[in-house]
């Protein structure tokens, strides 16, 4: 049964039962607070851990204006990996599978074809083994594929097997394909593994399965390599977050103003709005923050000794460092935030070739840049695929995929926890 129309009028009148005394209008004057009062620089335990990188101040650009802007970057190239998300057999095996690709503006028909796809197994039975220490290629040479046997734990199988195959596949990908990019790479994501730093961040359990297990340390030793090879290339590298659930600022800023904003975004949102005399929102600009240097939060977790990654860094610390500025689209209400190392934004003109380009293509695309959005046309696994994945997989194991009253009722679910 639905809820019908007298059901609706009553929970309406429920929300309009809760104290509206604190307005929009009160949380966006506690946001420009907190952003002219706070965050130059934001201290932690007496020590900066948000700074500007330059100038600290909001600009905003005409939406058709910078779209026409002349981009500093003749080529682009995206990078993403999508996944069947996690699968749970009655034979007791979970599993998760992952492919990753890049794409390229000009479009390069090979580099498009070309995937790495990671399979990672948990399994309980000690008589099952599915390791393969080797790389097997596939489609032409087009192809490299490879399976993992997850770590054991007792719970979370699904979340390690998921990190695992998502960032290694990516991780892998990225590296293996360097060497075709020209002018500048943009994850689709944060520059570094946040699903895993986060772990460390925040979960005891999960944290010593990252400093204990090599395939976990491996991963994120993968991302400072990226970081070390388009360093000494000279090339830019960035991330191109489009969802982000992170709290770190929000967290230090409650503390200090008092801050109702449930995350991250929802902060920057606040300062980057702008509204007419009616309060109508304006959707003619961009508005943008500067750069910012971060050792807040995730961003913090790969400084000093924390993570014995067994990886000779072969830049000073202070060059893996997450760099970021966020940008607000009116348009369709979204907030976009920009990462890059330390090692790429030091240099001002780059920061500002950056900007520009970011800039003017979510002006044009009216969303993520094309390279990115390509990649993620690539990497994604549709719902009939992972369908069809999941029935071969079932015919190869002699098994079926275990299903709950929810998956009969609803449908399986996706997760898109790490995506």
């Amino acid at each position: 049964m639905t809820l019908d129309p007298v059901h609706v009028d009553g929970i309406a009148d429920l929300a309009g039962r809760v104290d509206q005394s604190v307005t929009e209008r009160d949380h966006t004057d506690v946001a420009m607070t907190a952003w002219r009062e706070f965050l130059d620089p934001l201290y932690e335990d007496g020590d900066a851990v948000l700074e500007p990188l330059g100038e600290h101040r909001r600009q905003k650009v005409p939406v058709d204006d910078v779209a026409l802007e002349e981009r500093p970057f003749p080529t682009q190239h995206g990078l993403d990996a999508g996944t069947i998300n996690p699968t749970t057999f009655k034979n007791g095996l979970v599993l998760d599978v992952s492919q990753a690709a890049m794409a390229s503006v000009p479009s390069d028909v090979e580099l498009h074809r070309g995937r790495t796809i990671v399979m990672t197994v948990h399994a309980n039975d000690d008589t099952i083994d599915v390791s393969d220490d080797t790389w097997r290629m596939g489609d032409g040479g087009y192809a490299r594929r490879r399976i993992l046997h997850a770590p054991r734990v007792d719970r979370y199988e699904q979340t390690v097997v998921h990190a695992l195959a998502l960032y290694r596949a990516e991780s892998e990908h990225a590296i293996d394909q360097a060497d075709a990019v020209d002018d500048l790479l943009v994850l689709d994501g944060p520059l570094y593994p946040t699903g895993l730093l986060r772990w460390i961040e925040r979960d005891p359990a999960l944290e010593r399965l990252v400093i204990e297990r090599a395939e976990f340390r491996d991963v994120i030793a993968n991302y400072l390599e990226l970081v070390e090879t388009f360093a000494f290339r000279d090339t830019p590298l960035v991330g191109f977050v489009k969802n982000s659930t992170s709290k770190a600022i929000t967290r230090l800023l409650r503390s200090k103003t008092g801050a109702p904003w449930v995350d991250d975004d929802a902060f920057f949102r606040h300062v980057l709005e702008r509204h007419d005399d009616d309060g109508e929102r304006l959707t003619d600009a961009l508005t943008f923050t500067r750069w910012f240097r971060s050792r807040v939060g995730t961003h913090d977790v790969l400084n000093g000794d924390r993570l014995d990654l067994d990886h000779e860094r072969s830049l000073p610390d202070e060059a893996y460092e997450v760099t970021f500025f966020v940008i607000y689209d009116p348009r369709d209400d979204l907030i976009y935030r920009v990462e890059a190392p330390y090692a790429v934004t030091r240099d001002e003109q780059t920061r500002e070739q950056l900007l520009t380009q970011t800039l003017s293509e979510v002006a044009s695309e009216r969303g993520p840049p094309r390279a990115v959005a390509k990649a993620d046309e690539l990497a994604r696994i549709g719902r009939e695929e992972k369908q069809t994945l999941r029935r071969r997989i079932e015919r190869e194991f002699d098994t079926d995929q275990r299903e709950t009253y929810n998956d009969k009722r609803w449908g399986l679910v996706e997760s898109s926890e790490f995506q």
